[in-house]
């Protein structure tokens, strides 16, 4: 699965999310949050991950203050999703910018290695 991630588009890799989320959703279960991706480098884009009650949808940024906002380059958000690269790793690095709760943000991190996205 992480192939199918890899050379998805950024389009196709919401999608994804959105539908693995949604057809496991115990381990969000009781989590109410909405996350930002702010995704910069060739492939621009920004977005929202609403998790509420078992539910997920992706939606463009909108006026929904977000609880957590995660900047990075698309390339380093595939490699996120994956598993191939740690948040932890990523912030100490400087590849991942993090504005609002950092708890939320290690949270999401432990919520994806839940689903079938890193194959």
């Amino acid at each position: 699965m992480s192939e199918q991630v890899t050379n998805a588009s950024l389009a196709e890799i919401k999608q994804y999310i959105e539908k693995e989320l949604n057809e496991n959703p115990a381990p969000i279960a009781d989590v109410n949050v909405v996350y930002q991706f702010d995704l910069t480098g060739d492939e621009e884009d920004s977005f929202q991950l609403k998790l509420n009650g078992g539910q997920a949808i992706v939606v463009p940024t909108s006026e929904t203050t977000a609880d957590c906002t995660l900047v990075m380059s698309a390339d380093s958000f595939r490699k996120f999703l994956t598993g191939k690269l740690s948040g932890t790793v990523a912030f100490m690095t400087g590849k991942l910018k993090i504005k609002g709760e950092l708890g939320k943000a290690m949270k999401l991190e432990q919520i994806l290695k839940q689903y079938n996205i890193n194959g």
